[in-house]
């Protein structure tokens, strides 16, 4: 597990090592979870890397937003573990 306190860390985060999933939050400093998205899809290593949102978030329009920069699942917090981890099942299946 490789964490990052927001999405400039987190792009630093991204030098090729593979990661079977990335789960990120919308709201982080420096650079929001959604910018941070569009731009890791832009690395050829982490185009198909699945993402799930993990967010406060729960706006039709910034989940659509999130769903058009690459992201495959939004789980809006609170949340039950349970959720969790049947959306990281489902994205790993």
């Amino acid at each position: 597990m490789v964490d990052a306190i927001d999405g400039e860390d987190a792009l630093t985060k991204l030098d090729g090592t593979k990661f079977n999933l990335i789960v990120c939050d919308v709201n982080m400093p420096n650079m929001d979870g959604i910018t941070f998205l569009k731009k890791a899809k832009e690395i050829e290593s982490y185009k198909f890397t699945p993402v799930c949102m993990l967010t406060t978030e729960s706006d039709r329009a910034r989940m659509e937003e999130g769903k058009a920069a690459g992201a495959q699942g939004w789980i809006v917090k609170p949340f039950q573990p349970q959720l969790l981890l049947n959306a990281v099942a489902k994205l790993l299946a």
